[in-house]
């Protein structure tokens, strides 16, 4: 098993920049796949990115490619979600989630979720 805890969320004016963090404990972390979803209030958690285990393949939403990037320290089982280019409708808590054998979108797939981080990003 392992545990994910989320850190860097806060408040940012719209065109701002925010860093998320998804620091792993427990199991082996670089054994996982690790992705970021989202969710907004009244809203389905969707998928915003997903990264394999040695980093060396991405994956990203429509809303959030060109602007988003995931990456990941092994040494630091530390998954990273950096945020550029921020929107009004980037507001929402984000979540970290690891899988260990799913690459992909579908939430229901993922084995280990964190508590989630909320940012917020003001017009």
């Amino acid at each position: 098993q392992v545990q994910l805890v989320e850190s860097g969320g806060g408040w940012v004016q719209a065109g701002g920049s925010l860093r998320l963090s998804c620091a792993a404990s427990g199991r082996t972390y670089s054994n996982y796949i690790m992705a970021w979803f989202r969710q907004a209030p009244g809203k389905e958690r969707d998928f915003v990115a997903v990264l394999n285990r040695n980093g060396g393949n991405t994956y990203y939403a429509d809303s959030v490619k060109g602007r988003f990037t995931i990456s990941r320290d092994n040494a630091k089982s530390t998954v990273y979600l950096e945020m550029n280019s921020l929107k009004p409708e980037d507001t929402a808590v984000y979540y970290c989630a690891a899988a260990n054998r799913y690459y992909g979108a579908e939430k229901a797939r993922y084995d280990y979720w964190g508590q989630g981080t909320q940012v917020t990003v003001s017009s």
